[in-house]
């Protein structure tokens, strides 16, 4: 399917330890071009799965370290809005690899919902798109999680013997509307707008 999907770029927000655990697998018959973005905000979920694989050693360190994870993570809203203090730089080379594509473009994390609907709920405000179909854009990825990859992130981060509380439901699988909100009222707020805020991290005209 992706051999056949006209895709030409991949961008990867993945830390590289995220990226280890579960490497992209690629055609051969197609020349992807790829694009390392790595952004530690907003990858919990690529944190349980690296606390996970590390359990069957170190338990206790496992758990730790998930729930230092959600010590530093109280909301999505926060989240997004620090990793829009940090990620300018990686938002504004992601847009630019979108633009300079020969075919489509391909974007990623782990989850897909957070780092990856923020910098795609830039491009689509800075290009125009009504901010209410934006945002349901956004909502779509809680839909596409729902199932068997939230059931499994959930249950690995129980098998840790972290409560399943729902601050952890939400982190890991929700996509709610007024955290993708907070990130673009943070936007507009410092930059005015989106394509300011991507000009900001060196994305010309």
């Amino acid at each position: 399917q992706l051999s056949g999907s006209g895709i030409s770029v991949i961008v990867d927000y993945r830390t590289p330890a995220e990226a280890q655990m579960a490497p992209d697998r690629l055609p051969v018959s197609v020349e992807f071009t790829k694009v390392n973005l790595p952004l530690l905000e907003g990858a919990f979920t690529g944190t349980a799965q690296e606390a996970m694989q590390r359990a069957g050693l170190h338990p206790e360190a496992a758990a730790r370290a998930v729930q230092a994870a959600l010590d530093r993570l109280p909301d999505l809203g926060e989240v997004y809005t620090g990793m829009l203090q940090h990620g300018a730089p990686e938002f504004a080379a992601t847009a630019r690899a979108i633009t300079s594509a020969q075919g489509s473009t391909l974007v990623h994390c782990t989850a897909g919902k957070d780092r990856t609907g923020v910098s795609i709920a830039l491009v689509l405000d800075a290009v125009g798109v009504e901010q209410d179909a934006v945002i349901a854009d956004y909502q779509q990825s809680e839909r596409s999680l729902a199932g068997e990859w939230s059931e499994r992130m959930l249950g690995m981060v129980a098998s840790m013997g972290v409560p399943v509380n729902e601050q952890i439901v939400a982190l890991v699988t929700r996509a709610p509307a007024d955290a993708i909100r907070t990130a673009l009222a943070w936007v507009q707020e410092h930059h005015g707008s989106s394509a300011g805020y991507l000009r900001s991290g060196g994305l010309t005209d």
